[in-house]
């Protein structure tokens, strides 16, 4: 009897219920949140369509309630796939809490799965526009976010006495593509392959969050000023999702894919460009 394929989403939200939908046919998907009735609600909606669902609840800062996780990935069957959307943005936390979940959290995630993905299997994690605008990290800083072991890597000194939750963020999510660099060459020893796409402003609840919040401005001034002129959709980053954890993806690993409408091409070389 043919073993089940598992396609785990962590964060329930529409990005990764966006690539799931792509890639999950035949699969049984495990959708996990820090919100039991957020999970609850993706699983009726991925259900009404046809999928094969069950749930669970994980809390990313914690390595207990990651674990636990791949052991309920397991135990359905083999895990092919894993879709970490979970996070927080910065005009919802402090700069521990992004810390602690952006970074710390996708560090362990990889961790943790990487030592369960089947051989064949892929991974993406989503990342943002925010990690490519730090050009005052030196190489010593970045080595250290891809590197650091994850017990360790809230204790870095470029860590310390972060005030600002933007800052937090954007150091959160250059650390993420850094770590699945050098995280896809361990999965690449399962026969997996890993991946991050960087999103610029994809219409979710999060960035409607930021639209609506301190930051709102900013985010409007950046989506008036890009080469695309729109924000996103979340479909749109489920397209590329698709490629990466697909077989037409089976080259392309430890990658970093930035995907926002040439926000950034805009910020170094365009109408935002620092003055």
């Amino acid at each position: 009897m043919k073993s089940t394929e598992i396609i785990v989403v962590i964060g329930a939200g529409s990005i990764g219920q966006a690539i799931a939908r792509r890639i999950s046919a035949g699969k049984h998907i495990l959708l996990a949140d820090l919100r039991k009735e957020n999970a609850d609600v993706a699983e009726k909606v991925l259900m009404d369509a046809g999928f094969k669902v069950s749930t669970a609840v994980v809390d990313v800062s914690s390595r207990k309630s990651v674990h636990a996780l791949t052991e309920t990935a397991t135990s359905l069957g083999n895990i092919s796939g894993v879709i970490h959307a979970a996070g927080v943005s910065p005009s919802q936390a402090s700069p521990e809490t992004i810390l602690r979940v952006d970074l710390y959290g996708t560090a362990l995630v990889l961790e943790e799965f990487g030592n369960e993905i089947a051989p064949g299997g892929a991974g993406v994690v989503i990342a943002s526009q925010s990690g490519h605008r730090l050009p005052s990290l030196t190489p010593e800083e970045d080595h250290a976010l891809a590197t650091t072991p994850v017990e360790l890597l809230l204790e870095l000194p470029m860590l310390r006495n972060i005030s600002d939750p933007l800052r937090a963020y954007q150091i959160s999510k250059r650390g993420n593509s850094l770590r699945v660099k050098c995280e896809a060459v361990r999965w690449g020893k399962r026969g997996a392959r890993l991946n991050t796409i960087s999103p610029g402003i994809i219409i979710t609840p999060l960035a409607n969050d930021e639209l609506s919040g301190p930051r709102g401005d900013g985010y409007r001034r950046m989506i008036e000023h890009s080469v695309a002129g729109r924000a996103g959709t979340p479909d749109e980053v489920g397209t590329l999702g698709a490629l990466l954890m697909g077989s037409e993806g089976a080259f392309i690993t430890g990658s970093d894919f930035l995907m926002d409408g040439g926000v950034t091409s805009v910020y170094w070389y365009g109408d935002l460009a620092p003055k």
